[in-house]
């Protein structure tokens, strides 16, 4: 398959503009429930702010403290478990590979796991986006027989179909004859 092929495969494939159209709709349905988020803050908000005017700095620090041990002990663990303690005292430089290996496998693994959820994603907003199209359209059609419908009212909404535009010839183009051009020197 040329190039040039894979080009207008690609331009004739809807599949992006429906994950866009997914995109905007899913986008409008979040933002038609922002209004009800805001109201919902603004009755929390007084007591959300007593609260945090309660709060002791010290019970925050203490918090703050324990989270950084736990942190910490987590990147503590992940060290053992490349074993850099025994290869500072024996290099055993297969079971450091080992351990390499076993991390990059699992990194691996995490962006591939990754990958398909984004296909997934992906395929959902195109379903989503092919629906809403074709709601629009729906939407469209419905409008613009209302709109023929204000405009011609003697007629009913379901005869407003457009007529086809009469063929225009075109007269054809007269021409003036050319002149020959005169050289001055003589032909031989």
């Amino acid at each position: 398959m040329t190039i040039t092929d894979d080009i207008v495969k690609s331009l004739r494939n809807p599949t992006p503009l429906y994950a866009v159209a997914g995109t905007a709709d899913l986008a409008a349905e979040k933002l038609r429930e922002v209004p009800a988020l805001i109201e919902k803050i603004r009755e929390q908000a007084p007591e959300h702010i007593e609260k945090i005017k309660g709060t002791d700095p010290k019970v925050v620090q203490d918090r703050v403290t324990a989270g950084a041990k736990d942190a910490q002990a987590r990147l503590t663990e992940t060290y053992r478990d490349i074993d850099l303690k025994a290869f500072r005292e024996k290099p055993d430089f297969k079971k450091l590979g080992e351990s390499v290996q076993d991390l990059a496998l699992q990194g691996v693994g995490r962006a591939t796991g990754y990958a398909v959820k984004a296909r997934e994603a992906y395929d959902e907003l195109a379903e989503r986006g092919k629906g809403a199209v074709a709601s629009w359209r729906g939407e469209t059609a419905d409008q613009v027989v209302e709109i023929a419908a204000a405009v011609e009212p003697d007629r009913p909404a379901q005869a407003a179909e457009p007529k086809p535009a009469p063929a225009r010839k075109t007269p054809a183009r007269k021409t003036a004859p050319r002149k020959s051009v005169k050289s001055d020197t003589p032909a031989e």
